[in-house]
């Protein structure tokens, strides 16, 4: 077997293998020996039939299935000779004549990763903690959901729930299907388009009113878009909202069997501080990896990207095949997902290239804890930490997650890392808990 290799691009290679014909001869004498014994052919007894006859009739056949297993083999023997790491399947042509057999690999390769100068990567981890203030207001948002609403005989203020009837014309098309009835919209929840709800302050029950306001022009209905819309609407019921008292039935209902404020709030504050340290690891995280991205360029094969951005489209397919929507509705732009491909294939190239170059290992003990962290929040947790060691593929998906973040920790502990406090909302960067 002769191997050559051909660099065509930083990460493509043709590499061409030729098999002696010698070889393809040897190997097609024993085939067809072991094929005289078994065939049936009329006029000769079983395995009786003269090699030459069986080769007539098969030689062609059988020199393309050697032809196939030839190059199955000999391909990933070329491939350790040439000490060639191939990302993805090749593309493969041959050639068989009298001479011998030949085929060509068009493939690409894993890219060299250099990772000098760790010690000079800079990363911002961001630092916050739960304060008092952070409690209250999620006591309440609480206090919020559970409110109840109560009609009042007077004009719309803020925070008030008004139901009406509603209707909307846009370019001379009614676009709400005649008259909605009994729609209730809340002051102040922001739902509604900008401006919509400030028309119903000061209005009175059986008022009606007519105004015109634009839509945005990122409005996810097209047709509707950067328009202006006229709307005509009357004023059905007005209700005020009544939250209820931070009493022993209150905090009881959220699990805290002794029904104080004080172990109420300290509840609170060690479920916020939980969902905090968890948020802020994965900013860290992220601020790693952006450092990472960002440091350390590399080439990345193409055939990788594709294969991500599949799996980056799939769950958009899968929600568009629930929703019955047809095949050439699936089509998604490959723009809309290649960035994000290439920052999560050359990330996963990296930290492997970490991850071998310093024997990371998982480390068993951290595996407990996280599950045992993630089962904390649940009414049974050792039943939650059963349920993830009874599934190797659940199991392994935290394993995945906890060598990630031993990656993280060892790279912090290379890396210049600067403090960064900013506040628990700032943290949490959600307008509602």
């Amino acid at each position: 077997m002769q191997v050559s290799v051909e660099k065509t691009s930083e990460l493509s290679r043709k590499m061409t293998v030729s098999v002696p014909e010698s070889v393809v001869q040897e190997k097609m004498t024993d085939r067809l020996k072991t094929l005289a014994r078994e065939v049936k052919i009329h006029g000769f007894r079983p395995g009786k039939v003269p090699q030459q006859v069986v080769a007539k009739m098969y030689g062609e056949k059988v020199r393309g299935e050697i032809t196939g297993d030839l190059i199955q083999s000999t391909y990933y023997e070329a491939l350790q000779s040439e000490s060639l790491r191939p990302a993805g399947y090749p593309h493969i042509q041959h050639t068989d004549d009298a001479n011998g057999f030949a085929y060509t690999a068009v493939f690409e390769v894993y890219p060299e990763i250099v990772l000098d100068g760790m010690d000079q990567l800079e990363v911002a981890r961001p630092v916050a903690a739960v304060g008092d203030v952070d409690v209250d207001n999620i006591i309440e948002k609480l206090r919020e959901q559970k409110k109840e609403w109560t009609v009042v005989e007077r004009a719309v203020q803020a925070q008030d729930q008004v139901t009406i009837n509603l209707s909307g014309v846009c370019e001379e098309t009614n676009f709400t299907n005649g008259t909605i009835e009994n729609f209730i919209v809340e002051i102040g929840a922001n739902k509604m388009i900008p401006g919509f709800e400030d028309q119903m302050l000061g209005l009175e029950v059986g008022a009606t009113k007519t105004f015109e306001i634009t839509f945005p022009e990122d409005y996810g209905n097209a047709e509707l878009a950067g328009k202006i819309a006229q709307f005509e609407i009357a004023v059905i019921k007005i209700e005020e909202a009544n939250l209820p008292e931070i009493d022993a039935d209150f905090i009881k209902a959220y699990g805290v069997e002794d029904g104080t404020v004080d172990a109420f709030r300290a509840d609170v504050a060690d479920n916020l501080s939980r969902e905090l340290k968890q948020v802020l690891r994965g900013k860290l995280k992220n601020a790693v990896m952006d450092a990472l991205y960002e440091k350390f360029p590399i080439p990345i094969p193409t055939s990788l990207i594709d294969e991500e951005v599949e799996r980056l489209m799939q769950p958009y397919i899968e929600s568009a095949k629930r929703q019955k929507m047809k095949p050439e509705e699936w089509q998604l732009p490959r723009d809309a997902f290649e960035e994000q491909a290439k920052r999560r294939v050359a990330l996963g190239l990296i930290l492997g290239e970490i991850i071998q170059k310093n024997a990371v290992e998982i480390n068993n003990d951290k595996v407990l804890e996280t599950i045992e962290e993630l089962a904390k929040s649940y009414e049974h947790p050792e039943d939650v930490v059963t349920w993830y060691y009874a599934d190797e593929k659940r199991l392994h998906d935290v394993q995945q997650m906890v060598l990630e973040d031993q990656v993280v920790e060892w790279l912090v502990a290379q890396a210049k890392v600067s403090d960064a406090a900013i506040s628990f909302s700032e943290v949490m960067d959600r307008p509602q808990q």
